[in-house]
């Protein structure tokens, strides 16, 4: 059973847990509250344009402004589900016999696992919004995708798991990366 990132439909995945696969861990990566404020500015800046026409005009562009710009967000928002037996980030999907070294990452080394220490080809499940990040190696060989890279609120209880570790230091971080 695999889904890599290039192959998001899964069709080799089940799509809903069994008994024997119960879930470990589950998390959305929801947007954070100043996500919503800037949705709600983008809408009220919505009334200046069409102001011209007629105020209730305007005030109806900010209400479906809002609303497709809500439905957007809600609609993108991916989820992260550990179970006994798979692991699904965001549209990707793999066996948990394919998950090597996992490792959570907070500040500075978060950032540097975002930046400078970045694969070419880790798929990644990033939200702007979320600082923490966890890489998950990939050990199928089957898969060119070195290791998934994701956003994660929780990064210890993620790692926990997946039977990983967190990063200590800054030195450590970089260490692994190479």
């Amino acid at each position: 059973m695999h889904a890599s990132p290039s192959d998001p439909t899964g069709q080799h995945a089940s799509s809903s847990p069994t008994a024997e696969d119960a879930v470990r861990y589950e998390e959305r990566l929801r947007p954070g509250w100043w996500i919503w404020v800037v949705a709600l500015m983008i809408a009220g800046l919505s009334v200046l344009v069409f102001v011209p026409i007629g105020l209730e005009v305007g005030l109806g562009a900010a209400v479906v402004v809002f609303l497709v710009i809500a439905v957007l967000l809600r609609v993108s928002t991916p989820a992260i589900v550990v179970t006994d037996r798979t692991l699904r980030v965001g549209r990707a999907g793999i066996d948990r016999r394919y998950v090597g070294a996992v490792t959570g990452y907070r500040g500075e080394d978060a950032t540097y696992q975002r930046g400078p220490a970045l694969h070419g080809l880790a798929y990644m499940c990033l939200r702007g919004w979320i600082d923490p990040v966890v890489r998950i190696q990939i050990t199928d060989e089957r898969d060119r995708t070195p290791y998934w890279l994701t956003s994660t609120r929780h990064p210890e209880q993620l790692v926990a798991a997946l039977g990983g570790t967190m990063a200590r230091d800054a030195e450590g971080a970089r260490d692994d990366a190479r």
